[in-house]
């Protein structure tokens, strides 16, 4: 059942939250990986998650499109809502879903084939043949992530040759194809060198501008420069949600007002 998307007031007033989770819980084989997570993200803002090793960051993530579902032992409580409805109410097309909200790994892994057929993949999965409107389509993906017009990543060379940077651009491009409205990233950058994570950087502050961006990084340094918001897990729960921009507190600073379920 669809409820209205809740708001939440910030330093740009009243937010509307594009993605939320209510009182989730993930276990594997009885160990907790999220404990009663309330949250909202947004709607064309960043949101970084931080927090350290084991802390659930990563499955909350992956929680938001349903990617741990089919995972031994895996046991999910709670809602997880996309513009006010439950993705995992009865009947929902996962397909959808994953296209509405993108996902973008650590290690860069674009297809083994060529640049272009990377980008066009997930259009052709979803019934595109023609192709004018499917180099179109590519062509401006790769555009929105700036390697259209770029000589060192032609449409024809085979993806696995690009740098590292590049390689994780391209994925980003897949992603974006499809139109999707939330892009997930977890530790996009945690392989890449200083120029390539300027790179994707600068990138994801002008896609917030389109899509609702939600990162995962171990760098606070990165959230500060980026985010609008920064939400802090600790042993499963979310600790604080506070501005990008602020110092990351310990765990157990306790839970701040700002998106938490409840914090005023």
């Amino acid at each position: 059942m669809s409820g209205p998307r809740p708001a939440h007031r910030g330093r740009w007033g009243p937010l509307i939250a594009k993605l939320a989770t209510e009182a989730l819980q993930v276990s594997f084989g009885g160990h907790f990986a999220l404990r009663d997570v309330s949250v909202s993200f947004p709607a064309n803002r960043i949101t970084a998650i931080v927090g350290p090793s084991g802390s659930g960051k990563t499955t909350l993530l992956r929680s938001c499109n349903r990617m741990d579902d089919d995972l031994p032992g895996c046991r999910i409580r709670g809602r997880v809502l996309l513009d006010g409805e439950d993705v995992r109410r009865p009947g929902l097309d996962l397909r959808d879903l994953r296209r509405r909200v993108a996902m973008v790994f650590q290690r860069p892994n674009p297809f083994p084939m060529s640049v272009f057929d990377n980008v066009a993949y997930g259009l052709r999965v979803r019934g595109a043949r023609d192709r004018l409107e499917l180099r179109r389509a590519v062509q401006a993906a790769l555009q929105e992530v700036g390697l259209w017009p770029d000589a060192r990543v032609p449409m024809g060379a085979f993806a696995l040759d690009l740098t590292p940077g590049s390689r994780q651009l391209l994925c980003i491009a897949r992603a974006l194809a499809v139109r999707p409205e939330v892009i997930l990233l977890d530790e996009p950058c945690s392989l890449l060198d200083a120029s390539a994570t300027r790179r994707i950087e600068r990138l994801l502050a002008d896609l917030r501008e389109r899509y609702t961006v939600v990162i995962v990084t171990h760098s606070r340094g990165q959230a500060a420069r980026i985010a609008d918001h920064c939400l802090l897990l600790a042993d499963g729960r979310a600790v604080r949600v506070g501005a990008g921009s602020e110092p990351a507190p310990t765990p157990g600073a306790g839970i701040a007002h700002g998106m938490a379920a409840g914090g005023r």
